[in-house]
């Protein structure tokens, strides 16, 4: 039964400080916050394109 605590305890110390995985979660965090810069611009891009349609249309009417 200590054996088997021992092997657990040494497997959750390994999980606990492998450092293998980490670069895939930075480079998932970069490419999130990438994206969300990128959507907040387009919707940004967007709000200026409609109000400029908007001012063309009505100084043709």
């Amino acid at each position: 039964m200590h054996d088997q605590f021992l092997k657990l305890q040494c497997r959750l110390w390994e999980l606990i400080y492998d450092e293998e995985g980490q670069d895939l979660v930075e480079y998932g965090l970069i490419v999130t916050l990438v994206a969300l810069a990128a959507i907040g611009g387009v919707e940004h891009v967007a709000s200026a394109v409609a109000t400029l349609f908007s001012n063309i249309d009505s100084s043709i009417t």
